[in-house]
């Protein structure tokens, strides 16, 4: 009797298991209280917002969302300071009723660890317990509603529905036309995410300050030593991002309001990363680079002198992995230099260390890198740069392959290796089939990205046909991709879909 009542879950839940979660009915719960939220904000009744809040955060279903989150990402199996993993159905049972303690809860320190950075340097990161992340998911759940409704349309990092593509393509839009401004100010801020003032984020992001302020000052173990943490979000907060976004959305109507139309200052963001347009060099060096470093100021952000470029279209910049570069009068997005070296280097250490593995484990540890490298880039003009990204790819693995025969002769090596698979000759190959073959990057189709609308908001029920139709698009694109082969634009898919609905029934 003892052991059936130790099994059983909360007696103020409705359902006895981790498996009988209604998801769905919990989803809309939660999402219905965001759009009140919302709601509530859009009309500046800002009390009603939060005890709208204080109502999601105490409500099963989103406690339900919040462990579920924490639970099933990827840093599920990576364990705070207290080393404390919630893997079976028991243990997130009894986390449902542990975020219910608002009172008694403190946040423990970050667990310090350290991740090698493109450049050779590390790049710390704080792990926070299993217990922190679910109250922050939590939190957020609240947060997010009031972030979307008070962002900038052209903010495009760590928000619902946004991209990089939609940042690059509205580059594009911005830079494309002979009559749009010709220089550009690309921003880089000194540790963005470790100096952001503590006082302007209590004052400033619409949420629990006393919780906020609890995974601020939380601090973090590095080795055996507690560390304080005075400014900074903490890296690998699930809250860090948004609040990060709240500190620097308000750069692109700041910049928008100071200066007159003709002097064609436009802001583009990405999370820490920006590029403002301007009419002028002048414009852009004195003045806008001026303004930026007051807003920073006011929330303990540094603009980097060294890494602050002000550039002529014609001489192009980086922005996100893309070079974004007119030629003429054409504007081209092509992968950034600095990005094909970085993948190009990740494959030669892989080959390296792979002298002594067998051609198999050589084509699956590197498949899902160039599938993930090439349809990262697949929306920009990459074709080029994928033809000569697996000519540098083959050179790799022919000195591997010879470098594994010293005796044998060229044609040996490349019967042994190389094969003719679907009409191409070359293709490195275990068996010389299709389905253990080297992913070729030149393979990937290019499409054309449409940006989301800047003002579209997820938690507004306007939008909620113009969510739709974008989530059935790019359903319907990937699969006439898949059936039909090549690259697919909006009439292609409009002209192909009868075919995919007779398809599908038979």
């Amino acid at each position: 009797m003892g052991r059936s009542q130790q099994s059983c879950a909360p007696s103020n839940l409705p359902f006895s298991d981790w498996s009988r979660i209604p998801w769905d009915e919990f989803e809309m719960r939660v999402q219905k209280l965001q759009r009140r939220i919302a709601k509530a904000v859009r009309e500046r009744k800002f009390g009603k917002a939060r005890a709208l809040q204080n109502i999601l955060t105490r409500s099963l279903a989103a406690r339900a969302l919040a462990v579920r989150r924490v639970t099933t990402n990827k840093g599920a199996r990576t364990p705070g300071v207290d080393r404390v993993k919630w893997s079976t159905a028991k243990q997130k049972m009894k986390a449902l009723k542990k975020l219910k303690k608002r009172r008694t809860y403190h946040a423990l320190p970050l667990r310090r660890i350290y991740i090698p950075k493109k450049n050779g340097k590390l790049r710390p990161l704080g792990i926070p317990t299993m217990l922190d992340r679910a109250m922050q998911a939590l939190y957020l759940l609240a947060l997010l509603p009031v972030a979307e409704e008070e962002a900038y349309p052209h903010s495009y990092g760590f928000r619902p529905y946004r991209s990089v593509a939609d940042a690059i393509e509205q580059c594009f839009i911005l830079l494309s036309h002979s009559y749009d401004p010709q220089w550009t100010l690309e921003g880089d801020i000194v540790g963005c995410f470790d100096n952001i003032d503590h006082d302007w984020l209590l004052r400033n992001v619409f949420m629990d300050r006393k919780m906020l302020g609890k995974w601020l000052k939380s601090g973090f173990i590095d080795g055996r030593s507690l560390y304080p943490t005075l400014a900074g979000t903490p890296q690998g907060g699930i809250v860090s991002p948004t609040a990060a976004n709240i500190a620097l959305s308000g750069l692109g109507p700041f910049l928008e309001s100071r200066f007159p139309k003709s002097f064609r200052v436009h802001t583009v963001i990405y999370a820490d990363d920006f590029v403002v347009t301007g009419a002028s060099k002048e414009i852009l060096e004195r003045e806008v680079r001026h303004a930026i470093k007051l807003f920073l100021r006011e929330r303990g952000l540094e603009l980097s002198e060294e890494k602050t470029r002000v550039v002529h279209i014609s001489e192009g910049f980086d922005f996100l992995g893309q070079d974004v570069r007119k030629y003429g009068k054409k504007l081209l997005i092509t992968p950034a230099w600095k990005n094909v070296q970085a993948l190009l280097d990740k494959v030669r250490d892989i080959v390296k260390k792979g002298r002594a593995k067998t051609q198999e484990w050589l084509i699956e540890t590197l498949n899902p890198i160039l599938r993930g490298w090439a349809n990262f880039h697949r929306l920009i003009c990459a074709k080029a740069t994928y033809q000569w990204v697996d000519h540098i790819l083959f050179r790799i693995l022919w000195r591997w392959a010879k470098r594994r025969h010293p005796n044998k002769g060229a044609r040996w090596v490349k019967k042994r290796y190389f094969h003719r698979i679907g009409g191409q000759d070359w293709t490195f190959s275990s068996g010389g089939t299709l389905k253990h073959c080297l992913y070729k990057t030149a393979s990937t189709p290019i499409r054309r990205h449409v940006k989301i609308k800047g003002h579209a908001n997820p938690f507004h029920s306007d939008w909620d046909s113009y969510f739709a139709g974008r989530k059935s698009t790019a359903k319907i694109r990937r699969e006439l991709e898949t059936r039909f082969g090549g690259t697919l634009g909006k009439q292609s898919v409009r002209g192909k879909q009868p075919a995919l609905e007779e398809s599908r029934a038979s």
